[in-house]
């Protein structure tokens, strides 16, 4: 993004180029983007500026306009502009890098020109083209109708803060000890927010903090007095070299960042200044930004730090600090190492959870306390004819019956058997079984109860020998009687 010198650079094009003339053409393609979320369009654009006379212009921080003749005055930001997204004019050269890529001298306007003036040719002077280009749509353009002197004091210029090369007069280190300590926040995010200081970006940021040897993500109100000192001295002569060189970076001193940072993820870039000092990046305020650990040192909190394993030791000491002035830290959170066993399953394919998992080890006995109900459920409803009648203990399938009396008093309680069994009162839809036990149905069990009349394994054992055959039982005869006949026939034979 173009910062202070680069607009610095675009404010001195247009002084030398446009002051002074008058706009006999203006042409201008709407953008959504570019005019209509600023409240203004294309249409209105062209109305407002053809035919008058530019009469200055003027920068704040990263913003830049002309004043016309007559309001209303444009007010211009770049956004996130590039080479390619530039003020340009035509048969010159206004980027203050080269493309890598070189625009053809003949084409204009220029790809994804916003306006292009065409001024009059007036005292031998001749006619100057100039557009505006902004290919990612980032760049915004007002329209302020105001009278020129009170430009500063309209939206958005006035919610920004003091311009470090134009406003030295606001921007002292009294007024900047005042805002430091105000805020909690890391330095260069603070010095990053336009709301506080006009014009300083990330490469300008960066300078700054390795000039003032503070540490970038150092909290604003930890500095010192030595170090707010050496900090405002830092940010005007930062700025100001850049806004007089025009941004221009063969004239910056070599031992500035901005000559030897922007190796970062290329091939056998040392990441290094002339001096041997090691440059590391990390992030802050959102911004990827180059810090030199040997020289900006952590004197206080700190936002964040770079990685341990990427510094030598003695610049993880100055990045790090000896731990005395660092934030407490935080619970670490337990990494799965290599090779780790897996948890194991239970017999259901569930993974049992760890002790220290409150919520699975809750989300189970809630589980397993449903099942529980259930199969209380079951039990509580289930029929006492599924199991066959015991005494002490002993099955009477396998009991043998003693007396006569025994016998008719078991044939007797059968007929119930059946009347249930027929009634459908203990179907197997009428009993909820659990998912994971497996139980025979229970109306299968009854029905196997009431076909097989519960005889004397003895009586069993003599009909077999005899080869005889009780004859089969008609229709309407109920079970006691079925039994004697089959017991008369039986002794008979």
């Amino acid at each position: 993004m173009p910062e202070i010198g680069e607009v610095a650079r675009i404010v001195n094009y247009i002084r030398q180029h446009l002051v002074g003339r008058t706009l006999a053409v203006v042409k201008a393609q709407h953008d959504e983007n570019v005019y209509g979320k600023v409240g203004t369009s294309a249409a209105e654009f062209e109305k407002a500026l053809t035919g008058k006379k530019v009469l200055g212009a003027k920068q704040q921080g990263k913003y830049f306009w002309l004043e016309m003749s007559s309001p209303p005055h444009p007010l211009m930001h770049f956004g996130m502009a590039g080479v390619a997204q530039w003020f340009k004019i035509k048969g010159l050269e206004t980027a203050y890098y080269k493309p890598t890529k070189p625009v053809p001298a003949d084409e204009w306007p220029p790809k994804y020109w916003k306006f292009a003036f065409e001024t009059l040719e007036e005292s031998g002077k001749p006619v100057t083209e100039a557009a505006f280009v902004d290919f990612r749509r980032f760049a915004r353009i007002r329209l302020i109708d105001c009278p020129a002197e009170e430009m500063r004091n309209t939206t958005p210029l006035k919610e920004n803060g003091p311009d470090p090369v134009a406003d030295k007069d606001i921007l002292t280190e009294e007024w900047l000890a005042e805002i430091c300590a105000k805020k909690h926040i890391p330095i260069k995010a603070l010095l990053l927010d336009q709301a506080n200081v006009s014009g300083i970006g990330n490469w300008v940021g960066d300078e700054i903090m390795y000039d003032a040897k503070i540490h970038p993500e150092q909290y604003s109100n930890t500095l010192s007095a030595a170090q707010i000192t050496q900090l405002h001295k830092s940010i005007h002569y930062v700025c100001s070299l850049s806004v007089e060189t025009l941004a221009d970076s063969s004239k910056f001193p070599e031992e500035w960042l901005f000559k030897h940072r922007w190796g970062k993820g290329k091939k056998d870039s040392k990441n290094q200044l002339p001096n041997g000092a090691r440059i590391v990046f990390m992030t802050v305020g959102g911004r990827t930004s180059a810090v030199v650990p040997s020289v900006q040192k952590k004197t206080g909190k700190v936002a964040g730090d770079v990685k341990k394993e990427d510094l030598s030791e003695s610049e993880a000491d100055a990045v790090l600090g000896n731990g005395d002035d660092e934030e407490e830290p935080k619970p670490k959170v337990k990494a799965k190492a290599k090779g780790a066993k897996r948890p194991k399953k239970s017999k259901n394919d569930e993974v049992v959870p760890e002790a220290s998992d409150t919520k699975l080890v809750a989300k189970n006995n809630k589980r397993s306390a449903r099942v529980a109900k259930i199969e209380l459920a079951n039990s509580e409803s289930e029929p006492e004819v599924e199991k066959a009648p015991t005494t002490n203990g002993t099955s009477s399938r396998t009991r043998k019956r003693k007396s006569e009396g025994d016998e008719n008093h078991d044939a007797a309680k059968q007929p119930q058997v059946e009347e249930e069994s027929n009634s459908g009162e203990h179907s197997n839809t009428d009993i909820e079984i659990p998912k994971n036990k497996k139980r025979k149905p229970v109306a299968k069990t009854i029905a196997k109860t009431a076909r097989k009349p519960m005889a004397n394994t003895a009586e069993k054992r003599k009909s077999s020998t005899r080869g005889s055959k009780a004859e089969a039982p008609s229709a309407g005869i109920d079970a006691p009687t079925r039994r004697r006949s089959a017991r008369v026939s039986g002794g008979g034979a």
